[in-house]
């Protein structure tokens, strides 16, 4: 019976490894686009509009739907196009003019190789987590931090809390240098750690994927923090009364930062 147990579990280890695999030759399969100093401006707004776009479908949507609009954090409070407009207006803005010189000048004096095997699911597992708890660690204390010293939150956060109820395309309306700070984070984490391409760039994904649910304004029953036990995760709930109290949750995925610092506040939905 162990053997069989043993046997199963390898097998189990060898399809996700080969999933990994087929999914790592279809990307490599388009290395000319993938080495292009393109392609992280490319990939990085595209991704972040597509996470956003369900998001503003369900803006629209639960206005005349109760069955939807009861997930809406701040029910009384709705984006309009005349909101979102210059959200997005902004946010290609800074992908056009500021994050791709920064991603040029990367490309340049640091080419990605892309090699043949891909890695592990452990491994991919491992690194994205630990790669999501630095971002964690970073941002809660550049986030106390602005929040602390009113000539930083004045110059260069308070942009980002314009809006006191939160909307999907509200996660990258911010000031430059906060941008470029906390770009610059989710950058480093995978060069320190020597993640393989294909881990640093679903560890992209989630972490646009996770700051846009942040985000959202929904607390929906499959949202990441009703997935993550013991309330380790804060989410959207967590994350939409730091913008409209200021003065605590900093974190943006985690509790355990804002809990040992003496800054958490229980969110509204529990």
């Amino acid at each position: 019976m162990l053997r069989v147990k043993t046997a199963s579990f390898f097998l189990l280890c060898v399809c996700l490894w080969l999933c990994l695999q087929s999914l790592w030759d279809f990307v490599t399969a388009e290395e000319p686009l993938i080495k292009s100093p393109f392609f992280p401006v490319l990939f990085s707004f595209t991704a972040y509009m597509a996470f956003c776009l369900p998001y503003i479908a369900l803006d629209f949507l639960s206005i005349r739907l109760p069955n939807l609009r009861k997930y809406k954090i701040q029910p009384q409070n709705y984006p309009t196009l005349a909101m979102m407009v210059p959200c997005i207006i902004q946010s290609a803005y800074h992908h056009v003019v500021l994050i791709f010189p920064v991603t040029f000048l990367h490309w340049y004096w640091r080419p990605m190789n892309l090699p043949v095997i891909a890695p592990e699911l452990p491994e991919v597992l491992l690194e994205v987590g630990v790669c999501l708890l630095l971002f964690d660690f970073e941002y809660f204390l550049w986030h106390l931090l602005h929040h602390k010293v009113p000539w930083l939150y004045k110059t260069f956060h308070k942009v980002h809390h314009k809006h006191v109820s939160t909307f999907a395309l509200t996660t990258q309306y911010s000031s430059v240098w906060e941008l470029l700070s906390l770009g610059f984070f989710a950058a480093i984490n995978p060069v320190l750690l020597g993640c393989h391409p294909l881990t640093e760039m679903i560890f992209f994904l989630v972490n646009i994927w996770l700051s846009v649910e942040d985000h959202s304004g929904y607390d929906l029953p499959w949202s990441t923090h009703r997935l993550v036990p013991f309330g380790l995760y804060g989410g959207a709930p967590h994350h939409d009364l730091h913008h409209l109290k200021f003065k605590s949750n900093y974190a943006p995925y985690f509790t355990h930062w804002d809990k040992l610092f003496g800054t958490f506040t229980e969110s509204h939905s529990n």
